[in-house]
């Protein structure tokens, strides 16, 4: 994968393909991908459109033709009935509402269509009192392929509100034949915690571009024990689509969703998964804009310029922390497919929304996350100027005190910087003032996704190879790529590697970044602070 510009896994010349040419998908946005999609898989008769076929009779409990994958009505493949006690859910996984006090979100998964599916919740294990009935969301994939079938996923959701700040409650998912509360199916019982009411000391832990592979598991136990408020998944979630432009083919594999989430569950089951968008999560099969499958597999909190149609814009208050969601596939000039799709609301929303959260008194700290990296220097993927034009003098203007970005396939991050430019050094255990120093870049994409490299050496910790410059590039608006010198790489690891970021109120509040690679050991740490009283 080493110097393809976008990173992706070229098909060999001979492979057949029953999706958009790569060539031509390239050059169409992703509602035209959509239409080509739909229209010629239809035509083909891979795709059977009724509305008398179009899901399991109403009253089962679970009906096709989810209003988050397509307005076409689709054959349910699933609807025989199957006993419920011998369906067993899985990869369960959290959210926090735009409140994190008092909203958590709970999703998982069956494999057969079930009857009447829910969600217990209590404050102590042996007492799930609380019974919610959950969503369903249904995806249908149809064979792209003779290497592939047509896949029916079965997706559930419960929305829990009015819960009690910084409280430990425990919850089970279930439906007619499997009950979470029956001591047979007792080891299946999670916890979560909610937000404190005031702050106090806490860790979260965040990377991007992680897919199914040992190096992800890993990364992902190291997470756990990390005892993280939440976690940020910074794009790329799992590459069902391998190509990264959106176009689905006979590459694109919808079960790898199912094994992401079985992975993931052991963290996602009791830490908030709060994900964005990555170039790889465009999946044009399920809606105009790519994101249906994001939206059936996922509750984010809704508070973003538009919740269905850009489900990873959002923000939410983790106690004296703001968290802002971005999705770069609308500003990226690397890969167009879904550029300007959000018509300037998402940058309009940026700069309200961080302007309203520096105000805010209870606030110290303002984090951002999205996919595509500001900068980087690898040969992959380097910087889009997309991302830079667009949000750079927000991000200055509103003092952000960290950025993280995936994209890039290894660990990388800045010194201090201001409109692009170093106005601090930063070396290994310095600390910075992000108000008046300026913003350091985090790229964090070495979650388990095979790996990029680096034009020159790598400089981390017990390991410093400190550079002047760094020869490397930017996407430009045409799509070509501009040289540049960076004086602004500080810290390079190529491996399988996450953040964690412990945040102490205070006085002096102070948020000490570590980055960890796959074996545990330390690469890379400093520290973000706040002069006293808020500026």
């Amino acid at each position: 994968m080493t110097g393809n510009p976008r990173g992706e896994r070229p098909l060999p010349s001979h492979t057949p393909r029953v999706g958009i040419p790569e060539q031509l998908a390239s050059r169409m946005t992703m509602p035209e991908q959509h239409e080509y999609l739909r229209t010629k898989l239809t035509r083909r008769g891979l795709l059977r459109t009724s509305a008398a076929t179009a899901g399991v009779v109403a009253g089962s409990g679970l009906l096709a033709g989810s209003a988050h994958a397509s307005p076409t009505l689709l054959a349910s493949h699933a609807s025989a009935a199957v006993d419920g006690s011998l369906v067993a859910p899985f990869g369960r996984h959290l959210a926090f509402g735009a409140d994190p006090k008092r909203e958590m979100r709970i999703g998982w998964q069956v494999p057969f269509t079930v009857r009447r599916p829910y969600l217990r919740v209590g404050l102590k294990p042996w007492d799930l009192g609380r019974k919610i009935e959950a969503e369903v969301r249904d995806l249908h994939t149809p064979s792209l392929s003779a290497k592939l079938p047509a896949v029916q996923q079965y997706y559930l959701h419960a929305a829990l509100d009015g819960l009690r700040p910084g409280t430990t409650y425990y919850y089970g998912v279930g439906h007619d034949g499997f009950d979470p509360s029956d001591p047979r199916h007792f080891s299946t019982v999670g916890t979560f915690r909610t937000a404190p009411a005031r702050a106090e000391k806490f860790v979260f832990t965040a990377f991007g571009d992680q897919g199914v592979s040992y190096h992800a598991l890993a990364n992902d136990q190291l997470i756990l024990g990390q005892n993280p408020s939440f976690h940020l998944h910074a794009g790329d979630i799992c590459y069902a689509d391998p190509d990264g432009q959106g176009s689905e083919d006979d590459t694109y594999d919808a079960r790898v969703w199912d094994q992401f989430l079985a992975q993931t569950e052991s963290v996602a089951k009791s830490v908030p998964w709060m994900v964005t968008t990555g170039n790889h999560d465009m999946e044009a099969w399920y809606s105009p804009n790519g994101y249906g499958g994001q939206n059936a597999r996922w509750t984010l909190p809704g508070n973003g310029p538009d919740p269905r149609h850009a489900p990873g814009v959002y923000s939410f208050t983790y106690g004296n922390t703001a968290v802002v969601a971005l999705d770069a596939n609308d500003v990226s000039y690397e890969i167009p497919a879904n550029q300007g799709y959000t018509g300037g609301r998402q940058t309009r929303w940026l700069d309200r929304r961080l302007g309203e959260l520096r105000a805010a008194a209870d606030i110290d700290f303002i984090v951002v996350f999205f996919h595509h990296c500001a900068f980087s220097t690898t040969n992959s993927h380097a910087s889009d100027g997309g991302v830079r034009d667009a949000w750079l003098p927000l991000f200055d203007k509103h003092r952000v005190d960290l950025v993280i970005n995936g994209h890039n396939h290894v660990y990388e991050r800045t010194d201090a910087l201001k409109g692009g430019r170093v106005t601090k050094k930063v070396p290994i255990g310095e600390h910075v003032d992000a108000a008046r120093e300026g913003i350091v870049y985090v790229t964090a994409g070495g979650a388990g996704r095979a790996l990029y490299d680096f034009p020159v050496p790598d400089s981390y910790e017990g390991h410093v190879k400190d550079l002047d410059e760094v020869p490397t590039y930017h996407w430009t608006k045409d799509r070509t790529k501009a040289t540049e010198k960076a004086e602004w790489s500080r810290v390079r690891y190529t491996g399988f590697s996450f953040l964690a970021v412990e945040v102490e109120p205070g006085h002096r509040p102070r948020m000490k970044v570590t980055a960890l690679a796959e074996s545990g050991e330390r690469i890379d740490h400093f520290e973000v602070t706040r002069p006293p009283g808020r500026t």
